[in-house]
């Protein structure tokens, strides 16, 4: 019996040895791979932060054995989720000024301010968040209030989307800006032929905003990647950084301490900062990419500085403006095509646009695989849908349930028609990269997964939801979110699904997005992150 028993137990060991050792294995999981097939799985087994097999249960455990087994319970896993468009650093210093966001009236964004004060009693007010389309009286604040209350400290306050400012008195005395002041390519918004506080696009650029120290740089960055993580982000596209922010960003991840992947669109306001990423080349490593410049076209649909053909409907001859001279998304354009650099706009109205894709054009000559993309392609003529044969939309869904119960009183019903069109834009392309535009909107990605899916809110409005013409499937939406982004990021090789060779980002959620009832989806949790097989929440 002694000698049954030792051959067995002998065997066993034997058996065990030759198993491959790996660092983690995950089983009994209802994992969606979105490979080209998107295929599930039950289980994967992660080496070095790379997956290295997936298949059914037995086939992973029969060859693999691991430092840690993680038994899914059938819970859904997904791909590390990717957000094409956001604005990562933004929203992680925002933690640390006046939070506006949901407030319904502009006594609502005076008491936070008082009260925010009343706690930092800060020299120079910030914040960030209103939208007066929240509110039951839908027009522009003035800064009367505030100079009641802040006689002399500047306070300086950003609408959602970060195209309008509102100021009090004292910022505008720091500026040395009055009603003469010349602006092109913004507007500074007057009363009765008085400054309301109210500046639009380029004007917001003569408030010199306090820098953050270090100190607040880095905090925000950790801020940001916590809050990401929670919401299972693996890889963001910060829409817009400057050179110190992105080798702040280096180092932190060459340390260590920011784990984030981070895509970064360099800041193209700058030309000395356009010439330099073009000298020095493509940055790539396992955390940072920089290969793109993010360029502004126009300015927001909600503040009316979206550049349109025709006037606004809600407000005649009154067209909106281009941020720069035509001339000049020429001459950046040509000089970006002339190097590896991706090009990245931001283009809301049709007339942004419709300047965009033609200089696009001009300058890529047909050229292939550059994945040159529009930030937003918010509102596309009719006959310019077509350019989208070789440029790849970058948007937003929930800007369409967030603008839609206005957005048809601005520009009228004929343009409505070719406004957050996703469907048209994906079926011209064949991929569409999907993002939150955060802070604007909410940084939860299930909630752009709803707007995508069922484009209505969360109330259940509109009952047979918004322009459904223009629905994206689940499928279709969950690849937005994953490997097209990936593709639009130049990296669909390294990320984006679950297959063997990429980097092992995945997240496990509290339910089947692909399955449960429209209602249960924006109630989805993520219940855990992984980056490179690591829990990072």
């Amino acid at each position: 019996m002694r000698k049954t028993l030792f051959i067995l137990g002998t065997t066993l060991a034997i058996l065990s040895c030759s198993k491959e050792k790996v660092d983690l294995i995950v089983i009994n999981s209802n994992t969606y791979t979105v490979n080209k097939n998107f295929e599930q799985t039950a289980a994967f087994a992660v080496k070095d932060g790379i997956f290295i097999a997936i298949g059914a249960n037995e086939e992973i455990t029969g060859k693999y054995q691991a430092t840690e087994i993680i038994d899914a319970k059938k819970q859904t896993i997904v791909p590390g989720l990717i957000d094409a468009h956001c604005h990562f650093y933004r929203m992680g210093l925002q933690q640390q000024k006046v939070s506006l966001e949901g407030t319904t009236s502009y006594d609502e964004v005076l008491q936070r301010i008082v009260a925010f004060q009343k706690e930092k009693n800060t020299s120079f007010i910030t914040g960030r968040g209103w939208d007066q389309n929240d509110w039951a009286v839908q027009e522009f604040p003035t800064k009367d209030k505030l100079d009641a209350l802040f006689p002399t400290i500047p306070v300086a306050i950003s609408r959602v989307d970060g195209h309008a400012l509102l100021v009090n008195q004292a910022a505008l005395d720091f500026a040395g800006i009055s009603a003469n002041t010349v602006v092109p390519g913004g507007e500074i918004i007057l009363a009765d032929g008085k400054m309301t506080g109210v500046l639009i696009d380029a004007a917001m650029d003569f408030i010199k905003l306090p820098d953050p120290s270090q100190k607040e740089a880095i905090q925000g960055l950790l801020d940001a990647q916590k809050i990401s993580f929670s919401y299972g982000l693996t890889t963001v596209d910060d829409a817009g950084l400057d050179r110190n922010t992105i080798e702040l960003i280096d180092s932190l991840q060459q340390t260590g301490v920011l784990k984030m992947r981070i895509y970064a669109m360099v800041s193209g306001d700058k030309q000395a900062q356009i010439e330099y990423y073009i000298r020095k080349g493509k940055i790539k490593t396992n955390h940072l990419n920089v290969r793109s410049f993010k360029i502004y076209g126009d300015g927001a649909l909600g503040s009316r500085g979206a550049a349109m053909r025709s006037s606004y409907t809600d407000r005649e001859n009154h067209f909106g403006a281009l941020i720069y001279s035509p001339e000049r998304y020429r001459e950046i354009a040509k000089q970006i095509a002339a190097s590896d650099y991706q090009m990245n706009t931001h283009a809301i109205g049709d007339s942004a646009n419709t300047w965009m894709l033609k200089t696009y054009k001009e300058v890529l000559k047909n050229a292939k695989n550059r994945r040159w993309r529009i930030e937003h392609a918010q509102i596309i003529s009719e006959e310019d849908f077509n350019y989208f044969d070789n440029i790849l939309p970058s948007v937003q869904p929930t800007h369409a349930t967030s603008d839609m119960y206005w957005a048809g009183e601005r520009i009228g019903a004929k343009r409505m028609k070719g406004a957050y069109a996703f469907k048209d834009l994906l079926n011209k392309y064949g991929k569409i990269a999907l993002g939150t535009d955060f802070p604007v909107e909410q940084v939860n990605p299930f909630l752009t997964f709803y707007a995508a899916t069922v484009r209505k809110d969360l109330n259940n409005y509109p009952e047979k939801g918004f322009q459904m013409e223009n629905v994206l499937t689940r499928e279709e939406t969950l690849k937005g979110m994953t490997i097209w982004a990936a593709f639009s990021n130049f990296e669909e090789d390294e990320k984006g699904s679950i297959e063997i060779g990429k980097f092992a980002d995945f997240v496990i959620l509290n339910q089947d997005i692909l399955k449960i009832s429209d209602d249960k989806l924006p109630k989805t949790r993520v219940v855990s992150t992984f980056l490179n097989g690591e829990k990072v929440y």
